[in-house]
């Protein structure tokens, strides 16, 4: 006897579509409408309908340990001579440690002229 086989079980119809095809394609009344309704809200800065429920809030030490990015400005090129065993640390704090060297630059600098983190 033939195994009987479920609507529920079978496959859709594929179809195919290039990338072309998605970029041609037209949005819906609908969704030309939910669209602007969304960039309404969001130029308007309303974002009460986001659940942050599943977020849990950031502890003090996660706080504290946070990285604050500069905001970036052009950089010159320069060539420096450093010692092996700071090459070294600065690698071994992980990748980009040409960037370091200039935040730990920059951070001296700050702090030597008094002057507060943007």
């Amino acid at each position: 006897m033939a195994k009987k086989s479920f609507a529920s079980s079978r496959p859709e119809k594929l179809v195919r579509m290039t990338s072309e095809d998605i970029k041609r394609r037209k949005p819906t009344k609908q969704e030309t409408a939910r669209i602007k309704r969304m960039a309404a809200k969001q130029a308007a800065g309303d974002d009460s309908d986001i659940d942050y429920s599943d977020i849990p809030p950031l502890t003090d030490a996660q706080l504290r340990s946070a990285i604050r990015f500069r905001d970036r400005h052009t950089k010159i090129a320069v060539s420096v001579r450093l010692d092996p065993r700071v090459v070294a640390w600065l690698k071994s704090k992980g990748a980009g440690h040409l960037t370091r060297i200039n935040d730990i630059l920059m951070n001296l600098m700050e702090a030597e002229s008094g002057r507060k983190h943007q």
